[in-house]
C-alpha cells in the first residue's frame, strides 16, 4: 500500500500516523520528495481500512499495491534512487563505465587494463576473482588471490571495483571490495541474496538466464527487504531459442524496468552478444533505452584471454564505445 501525505503536513501528526499504521504489524518506507512525502506500507495491509485512511485530513491519496516487490516499486519510491560508491553516482541521470576483464588472471594484466580503461572514461573497474563456469575442467578464478590482485589495481588507480560472490562463505574475502556482483546463476540464491541485504555494500544483481522481469525485481526485494538498498539492476541478455548469440539481449527490460522501479538499471552486452563485434551497437542501444550505466569486458589479449576472450573487447575498442555512447547520452540530454 502506498499512502502520499499532503504537502507542509505538520511533523507530529505525521509521526501519529506512522505509529498507527505500524501499530497494524506493517514496516514503513518512507520516501521524501520535492512536493511529496510517500509512506509505502509493507507487510499484510488487508486489516487497513482504506477508507479510513482517506479521510484523514493529512492524505493526499491511497493506494493498494499490486505487484508483489514493494521496496523495489517505483510506486513506493517516485524518484529515482542515486547509489554513491566512493563519490561516484549511479542512478537519477548519473551514467557510469564499468570495464574490465572477465576474469584476473595476473597483477601486471589486472593493472595494465585498469589504467587503460580508465583512460577511456571507465569509472568503475570490474574483474572476476570467482567465475562460475559450465565446465569443471575451465579457468575458476584466482580466487582469493585474484581479490587481492583487484585491490592492488585500486590502489594504483583509485578506481573502486565490482566483482562477484559466488557463495555465502566468502563474504568476509569481500571486505575491500566497493561493489558485490550477483551472477546471473545466483540471482535466485535467496540465502545468498539475504544474506547481502544485511550488508550495507551496493548490490549489482544481474538478471538470470531466463528470469522474467518480475523475477528479477522480486530477488532485489530479498535484498532490500533485509535492509539493504543499494541495488543496481543489470540486464545481460536471457536465454532464447536464437543461436547466433550467446544470448538475447532485452533491450526492452531496460525501459520497462525504469518504469517498474526506483533502482538504477545498467546493461552488460559483453554476455549478451557473446561477439565483441556485437558489443558496440548493443551498448548504444542499451544507452539509448535510458540505461544508468554499462558494463564491458575489456582485456588487453582477447585471443589469450583464460575466460569469454571472444566476447572482450580490447582497450582501444572500449574507448570508441565509450566516445559513440557519449554522444548518444548528449542527444539524450539535449
Amino acid at each position: 500500500m502506498v499512502v502520499v501525505i499532503k504537502k507542509n503536513t505538520d511533523e507530529e501528526q505525521l509521526n501519529n500516523l506512522k505509529e498507527w499504521l505500524k501499530s497494524f504489524g506493517v514496516d514503513i518506507h518512507e520516501s521524501h520528495g520535492e512536493y511529496e512525502t510517500v509512506l509505502g506500507l509493507i507487510g499484510d495491509t488487508s486489516h487497513i481500512d482504506t477508507d479510513l485512511l482517506s479521510s484523514l485530513s493529512i492524505i493526499e491519496s491511497v493506494t493498494r499495491i499490486s505487484e508483489p516487490f514493494k521496496a523495489a516499486n517505483r510506486k513506493f519510491h517516485p524518484d529515482d534512487t542515486v547509489i554513491e560508491v566512493a563519490g561516484l553516482k549511479i542512478g537519477g541521470g548519473n551514467f557510469q563505465y564499468i570495464a574490465g576483464p572477465c576474469s584476473v588472471e595476473s597483477e601486471e594484466q589486472i593493472t595494465y587494463i585498469a589504467k587503460e580503461v580508465k583512460k577511456a572514461g571507465a569509472a568503475f573497474l570490474r574483474g572476476g576473482a570467482f567465475k562460475p563456469r559450465t565446465s569443471p575442467y575451465a579457468f575458476q578464478g584466482m580466487r582469493a588471490e585474484g581479490l587481492r590482485l583487484l585491490e592492488e589495481a585500486k590502489e594504483q588507480t583509485g578506481m573502486p571495483i565490482v566483482t562477484e560472490i559466488m557463495d555465502i562463505s566468502h563474504l568476509e574475502l569481500f571486505e575491500n571490495v566497493d561493489v558485490i556482483q550477483v551472477g546471473a546463476r545466483n540471482m535466485q540464491n535467496f540465502e545468498l541474496l539475504k544474506e547481502l541485504g544485511h550488508t550495507n555494500k551496493p548490490i549489482l544483481l544481474k538478471r538470470g538466464l531466463a528470469a522474467t522481469i518480475q523475477e528479477l525485481l522480486m530477488s532485489a526485494e530479498y535484498i532490500m527487504a533485509g535492509g539493504n538498498d543499494k541495488v543496481i539492476l543489470c540486464e545481460r541478455g536471457i536465454r532464447t531459442f536464437e543461436t547466433y548469440t550467446r544470448n538475447t539481449m532485452d533491450i526492452s527490460a531496460i525501459a520497462l524496468l525504469k518504469e517498474k522501479t526506483h533502482l538504477p538499471v545498467i546493461a552488460d552486452p559483453s554476455h549478451a552478444a557473446g561477439f565483441s563485434r556485437l558489443v558496440k551497437p548493443l551498448a548504444l542501444a542499451a544507452t539509448a533505452a535510458g540505461a544508468d550505466g554499462i558494463m564491458i569486458e575489456v582485456h588487453n589479449d582477447p585471443a589469450h584471454a583464460l575466460c569469454d576472450g571472444p566476447q572482450a573487447l580490447t582497450p582501444e575498442q572500449f574507448s570508441d564505445v565509450v566516445s559513440d555512447c557519449n554522444s548518444i547520452r548528449d542527444i539524450l540530454n539535449k
